[in-house]
């Protein structure tokens, strides 16, 4: 059965998809689908291009490695636990001019790349590390009903670099087995 990914404020869903298992993967879906969000605390997240850094969550990685003109890495958006105050904006930073390879690096990645080489491995753990049982009940549902995955933005396109990735979009190529985004 498919696997779809909507749009969280969309209306009409359970109407659009008649029986099928809707799961709002967002911070502020229900247990246990919140477990998916890239906010989530799950701990001991290992961040890329620093061995022995973990963080509390996916979104803490890739705000605590955003480098803006002028401001540098913020690590102590790797221990944030709240699911609140993770983002680092443009409105108070000013431009955002990449993301640095760890926590200790001195390469700077374009935003494109930033995506395949923090962000993709670092949700791709969570999913093998952290919410494997959540996955493997979502693909034997699957295999019984469609399931509609909710989130705010719906890119699945890691090159789209106009609109935010969809980590939904992500958790569908994983149930899917098309996991297709390489370094």
């Amino acid at each position: 059965m498919p696997v779809h990914v909507v749009n969280r404020r969309r209306n009409g869903v359970e109407a659009r998809f008649p029986g099928a298992l809707v799961a709002d993967v967002t911070s502020r879906g229900p247990e246990p689908w919140v477990r998916f969000s890239p906010f989530y605390p799950h701990g001991g997240i290992p961040v890329p291009y620093s061995p022995g850094v973990e963080s509390a969550s996916v979104e803490g990685i890739w705000q605590a490695l955003k480098v803006f003109r002028g401001t540098g890495i913020d690590v102590r958006k790797l221990t944030v636990t709240s699911m609140k105050g993770l983002k680092r904006t443009v409105r108070k930073h000013g431009d955002v001019v990449g993301h640095r390879a760890g926590v200790a690096g001195s390469e700077l990645l374009a935003y494109e790349q930033a995506r395949r080489r923090i962000y993709l491995p670092s949700y791709r753990w969570v999913l093998e590390n952290k919410v494997a049982g959540l996955v493997g009940e979502l693909r034997e549902t699957s295999a019984e009903r469609d399931i509609v995955l909710l989130d705010y933005t719906t890119n699945g396109d890691v090159g789209d670099l106009s609109k935010p990735l969809s980590h939904a979009a992500l958790l569908r190529a994983h149930l899917t087995g098309e996991w297709p985004w390489t370094l």
